[in-house]
């Protein structure tokens, strides 16, 4: 008798819906190749061909059509089940600073793959109103920058990099710079930027102080706020430029365009207090490093990036012991 990994089934069933592997990797948040081995694993395993697919396309075999049917089936089971006893679980508090960031892709990674584990999800807008929560038992895990002048952790708190995430610049329409595929770093020297924090988030505020004076940039205005909402508002009603993830999303009448030479790099670390008896934090903590190892968010670009020099060693003592 073979066993099967549910895991493998919401694969499958994800790409008889999909029918191309990149949706479907997309929508199951991991690599392409990862999608593609995994398929081929569970076919092997099954002894049967579940898909025909070439460069062009995918196609579900009769086989398929039958796994796909039962597999939606037992996986709608498995659902049923792991929610009557989700019920009794304690849920998993989790801080993602706020929304727009990669902490909520990491936030579904957790959904999607700790089936059954209740998630309660916080934005407690920055590192230095999550710490004392995080160190108090009130959290579980917490994102942020940890290597920067005046963060002291305490010591019961375990950290890992998790993310470097790449940064550009969100301009509103009618900029000068509107319409450009990429801006060099020392271009934005001549546009004043607008600078927008929480007043807990003092990781991402020096980190942004930092870049400005390394390489000249100014800030015409900062604001205090919370939430990438709110700083695309205050793009649009200042009419200035902003430093920002590239995947940030933006409304109409605002665009986000790479900044290279060098690329500015945030380094994300996840944070966590000491393991709980259920051993939740241990199992969320090795599903968010799968995920950083699936989908390359410790890989640097290919081209000359910048971190804060405080982050920087440590960045690159930890890129040293992944090889």
């Amino acid at each position: 008798m073979t066993d099967l990994d549910l895991r493998l089934v919401r694969y499958a069933v994800a790409l008889a819906e999909e029918l191309h592997f990149g949706r479907a990797a997309n929508r199951l948040l991991i690599a392409q190749q990862t999608l593609s081995a995994q398929i081929g694993q569970l076919e092997q395993r099954l002894g049967v061909v579940l898909f025909i697919r070439d460069r062009r396309h995918v196609e579900v075999t009769d086989a398929g059509a039958v796994f796909v049917e039962r597999g939606r089936r037992l996986l709608a089971d498995a659902e049923d089940l792991v929610t009557a006893l989700g019920r009794t679980a304690l849920p998993l508090r989790i801080d993602v600073i706020t929304e727009g960031l990669v902490t909520n892709a990491i936030a579904q990674v957790l959904r999607e793959r700790l089936s059954g584990q209740p998630l309660e999800v916080l934005q407690g807008q920055g590192l230095a109103g999550a710490l004392p929560d995080l160190a108090q038992g009130r959290l579980d895990m917490a994102f942020g920058r940890v290597n920067w002048p005046g963060m002291v952790l305490p010591k019961s708190i375990q950290h890992e990099l998790v993310r470097l995430e790449p940064h550009g610049l969100v301009v509103p329409e009618g900029h000068p710079l509107e319409g450009r595929a990429e801006l060099r770093m020392r271009e934005l020297q001549a546009h004043p930027l607008l600078l927008h924090t929480s007043d807990r988030a003092l990781d991402w505020h020096n980190w942004n102080e930092e870049l400005a004076e390394e390489f000249g940039l100014t800030h015409a205005e900062k604001l205090h706020g919370h939430g990438r909402s709110a700083a695309n508002a205050a793009i649009l009603a200042y009419g200035l430029p902003a430093i920002a993830p590239l995947t940030a999303p933006v409304p109409d009448g605002v665009v986000v365009i790479p900044v290279v030479d060098p690329v500015p790099l945030y380094p994300f670390s996840l944070l966590w207090r000491p393991d709980r008896a259920d051993g939740a934090i241990t199992r969320a903590v090795q599903v968010v490093r799968d995920a950083a190892t699936e989908l390359g968010w410790l890989i640097p670009p290919w081209e000359s990036w910048w971190l804060p020099s405080t982050d920087r060693e440590y960045v690159e003592t930890v890129l040293r012991g992944r090889h």
